[in-house]
């Protein structure tokens, strides 16, 4: 849920300040803001929740929590580019199959209940699914309009 509060604090928030000095609500640019936000909130927890979160992975795949800061460090880097407009469309595509493939670790952490905050077993189980995997969506698509759409009439596509 902290998530999808960093993202749309930072979304409104952004939109006020661009409508207030600017005369402009700014819709990419925002949207974009926001996801670097969001990314660089979750790409924290990589380092604050490593042992949890690599949990989150099989036993089976090597080097987990190396591959936990990686993929941390990858938010933030993911979460800048955004907001640079030449390299925001590729980087959206990335980042859409960032989060496909990161889909599979919440789906395992959930079948196995993994807390990744306090590194153990108590988690909210396969019930989190319910919020996890439509939040996914909604990141995808989120990543969608804002970074990876054609703009048409210099507009934003709404």
């Amino acid at each position: 849920m902290d998530v999808v509060i960093v993202l749309f604090t930072a979304f409104i928030v952004g939109i006020l300040i661009s409508r207030l000095t600017q005369k402009d609500f700014k819709w990419r640019f925002n949207g974009n803001l926001a996801m670097c936000c969001m990314l660089c909130f979750t790409g924290m927890g990589h380092f604050l929740f490593t042992k949890g979160m690599a949990m989150m992975l099989p036993d089976f795949i090597p080097y987990r929590e190396a591959l936990v800061y990686i993929t941390g460090v990858a938010e933030f880097i993911f979460g800048i580019l955004l907001l640079f407009p030449a390299y925001r469309k590729i980087t959206g595509g990335i980042l859409v199959l960032f989060f496909i493939f990161i889909l599979p670790a919440n789906i395992y952490a959930a079948l196995h209940n993994v807390n990744l905050m306090q590194a153990n077993y108590t988690g909210k189980g396969v019930g989190y699914l319910w919020f996890r995997v439509p939040l996914q969506v909604f990141l995808i698509g989120w990543v969608y309009i804002f970074s990876v759409r054609e703009k048409k009439n210099n507009k934003l596509l709404f």
